[in-house]
């Protein structure tokens, strides 16, 4: 079954723009809207991630060995909080790039990916979502 999405933001030519996953979004939205400081990181990164800025400090493939998904984490904090928005990329045939922010992780606590990590990157990485 295909997931729903909500928009939050995208590019003037509409090439990239970057939704939330709809049985997620009152937390995500919640977490972004709680103060200037959220605001701003989410904002950082967004504009990184629409002008196509690889910065892997801040926004990276989510990588497990051996496996590609096409999983990626929005970094909110690291070395403090170490909060995560995981994510998936999407590629519309000749109209773009689509990134769906799909869960909030809050206070990550290893750099390394942990087995629960692992499990929920690899259930993120079979959502389907209808993107026009």
């Amino acid at each position: 079954m295909k997931r729903d999405l909500i928009f939050l933001i995208a590019t003037k030519d509409g090439k990239r723009a970057i939704f939330v996953d709809k049985i997620n979004a009152s937390e995500i939205l919640h977490y972004l809207n709680q103060d200037d400081r959220h605001k701003k990181k989410f904002m950082f990164i967004a504009e990184l991630i629409l002008r196509g800025i690889k910065n892997p400090e801040v926004y990276d493939k989510e990588e497990i060995k051996g496996k590609k998904t096409s999983v990626t984490a929005m970094k909110f904090f690291k070395g403090q909080e170490n909060d995560r928005i995981y994510c998936r990329e999407f590629s519309r045939k000749g109209k773009g790039q689509v990134i769906v922010a799909i869960v909030l992780l809050e206070k990550k606590k290893t750099q390394k990916l942990t087995k629960p990590i692992k499990s929920l990157i690899e259930k993120i990485s079979k959502y389907e979502y209808e993107i026009e």
